[in-house]
C-alpha cells in the first residue's frame, strides 16, 4: 500500500484532485524574496516616541541628554533619541534667548546643572540672535557594532 502511494506521489497524482485532472493553479515559488524596503508605519495619534521606557525614565533620559548637548555642544547617541532630544534642546535655547526670570526658572527646572543654565543664558542671545529656530543638527552615522542600532550625532549649530 505504501509503495502504491509513493508511486502515485511520484507520478503527480493527488488525493485532493477529483476525476484525475491535474492541478491547474499557479506553481508555488519556493525562492525567498529579499525585500529592500523596510516597513515604515505611520504612527497616527501618537504624540511622541516612548523610547521603550516608562515616563519617569524617559524624562530623566531626555533631561540628561539635553544637559550634555548644551554642555559639550555635540554628543553621539541613537537616532531616535537624538530626534527626541532635539525638541528639548531647542526649547532651552529659546528660553535662553528670552532671558527673563521665568525663562531662567523653567530652564533650571529641566537642565541638571545650574552653572550650565547661567552660561547658556549669557551666550544664547548673542550666538543665536539671527536664528528663529533650528538650533540643533542631527547627523546620521554608521550603525552601532553590537546591536546594529542606527546612530546619530546631535550638535548645536
Amino acid at each position: 500500500m505504501r509503495v502504491l502511494a509513493f508511486l502515485l506521489l511520484l507520478t503527480g497524482a493527488s488525493a485532493f484532485v477529483t476525476g484525475g485532472t491535474a492541478f491547474l493553479g499557479r506553481p508555488v515559488n519556493t525562492v525567498e524574496r529579499q525585500s529592500t524596503s523596510s516597513l515604515n508605519m505611520i504612527s497616527h495619534r501618537k504624540g511622541f516616541k516612548t523610547l521603550g521606557k516608562p515616563a519617569d525614565q524617559r524624562k530623566a533620559l531626555l533631561r540628561a541628554l539635553t544637559t550634555e548637548v548644551i554642555r559639550h555642544g555635540r554628543i553621539k547617541t541613537t537616532l531616535v533619541r537624538a530626534r527626541a532630544v532635539r525638541k528639548h534642546v531647542d526649547h532651552m535655547i529659546e528660553l535662553g534667548k528670552r532671558g527673563d526670570l521665568h525663562a531662567r526658572r523653567q530652564a533650571l527646572a529641566w537642565v541638571y546643572d545650574k552653572d550650565l543654565v547661567h552660561s547658556l543664558f549669557e551666550a544664547a542671545p548673542d550666538r543665536y540672535s539671527d536664528r528663529q529656530g533650528g538650533y540643533t543638527r542631527v547627523l546620521r552615522t554608521v550603525a552601532r557594532q553590537g546591536d546594529n542600532a542606527k546612530m546619530a550625532i546631535i550638535e548645536l549649530v
